[in-house]
């Protein structure tokens, strides 16, 4: 968290960090979530940007890469569990690592670059990954470890979240954090921009996918990171949640940069009394790792509730009472603290 920066900026990324949860919570139980499918996933690795340069205040790059490893660890062991989750952590833990060479770049570089980043690497990735071996598991577990150069292709280009197409997600959320967070024209920018960007990005792809020839590249079609590279660079031009493409980037970006900046003018805008009880409202989103986490656990067979579309709302209870409970206790997650201590051992500055 930064210093100085006001409660209700705080209280608005939080808001923002719960809505990516539980939109990722809906994805994985609800039957059909079109709202939140690649939405809540790519607002979750925006806000990793954001959290980035805030941790990068108050610890070392090698605090920093700390954290990566014990969450992609983490991420290897939830990947072992029966779940039938396509499990984000590694791929998170990878993204931090790769964001480490762009951590202090100024904002008016980030965007550019984070842009940029967005129209190229979908088209690389789509030229190399014909070379690379296919995925293996949705998601990756220890028993990978075995080909460490099999699991780093599918980490950064064929797997469910590729880091190496994603780095686009931090790099804007590397942007928004080094710019003024505490101003509301930012706030109302992130929103003026965000929406239109999303929407325009969304019917662009609509239009071209339509013409004679191309329809055929989405209508039906399910993604699972990565588009088909064996029929045409047409696929490119497709929206869809996670398709990794340029337009599929370009419009969840926009939605991430909307949502974050609508809750930052929320927040901002209530009187000092109004941010504790929203903080506590949207506790989840102050323990994000440790309720994932649970979350994932709560898939498996053997734990309540059972694996059905009505058991969202249970979901959701439990999720949002811990995290109201440990907000209003002052308490840190569990997970959060661990990977607090273990970054300050080895990377904290004085």
């Amino acid at each position: 968290m930064p210093t100085g920066g006001g409660a209700a900026r705080l209280v608005g990324l939080d808001v923002a960090r719960c809505l990516a949860l539980l939109g990722m919570v809906a994805a994985h139980v609800l039957d059909d979530s079109p709202l939140v499918d690649g939405r809540a996933s790519a607002l979750f690795a925006v806000l990793a940007g954001v959290s980035l340069v805030l941790l990068d205040r108050r610890t070392t790059r090698r605090g920093i890469a700390v954290r990566a490893v014990l969450i992609a660890l983490l991420g290897l062991a939830l990947g072992e569990l029966d779940t039938g989750i396509a499990v984000i952590l590694t791929y998170y833990g990878v993204l931090f690592v790769l964001g480490l060479p762009f951590l202090r770049l100024p904002a008016r570089v980030l965007w550019p670059l984070a842009a940029l980043w967005a129209v190229a690497a979908p088209v690389g990735s789509y030229l190399l990954r014909p070379e690379l071996p296919e995925r293996q598991t949705a998601s990756p577990a220890f028993d990978q470890l075995a080909e460490p150069g099999h699991l780093l292709s599918e980490l950064l280009f064929t797997g469910y979240y590729p880091a190496g197409v994603w780095l686009a997600y931090l790099l804007l959320g590397l942007a928004i954090g080094r710019s003024d967070l505490r101003s509301p024209v930012l706030q109302a920018r992130l929103v003026a921009l965000g929406a239109p960007l999303a929407l325009a990005a969304y019917a662009v792809s609509r239009v071209l996918t339509a013409q004679p020839g191309l329809a055929r590249v989405e209508v039906g079609e399910t993604f699972y990171g990565t588009t088909p590279t064996g029929d045409g660079a047409a696929w490119l031009l497709v929206v869809a949640p996670h398709s990794g493409t340029p337009f599929d980037l370009l419009q969840t970006g926009g939605c991430a940069m909307a949502v974050i900046g609508l809750c930052l003018l929320v927040a901002g805008a209530l009187p000092p009394g109004g941010t504790r009880p929203l903080a506590v409202l949207f506790g989840a989103g102050t323990m994000t790792l440790t309720l994932y986490t649970l979350h994932v656990v709560m898939r498996t067979d053997r734990v309540w509730p059972a694996e059905e579309p009505g058991s969202y709302g249970w979901h959701v209870l439990v999720l949002v009472v811990i995290g109201a409970a440990f907000v209003a206790a002052r308490r840190r997650g569990p997970l959060e603290s661990v990977l607090a201590r273990a970054g300050a051992s080895l990377g904290s500055r004085p």
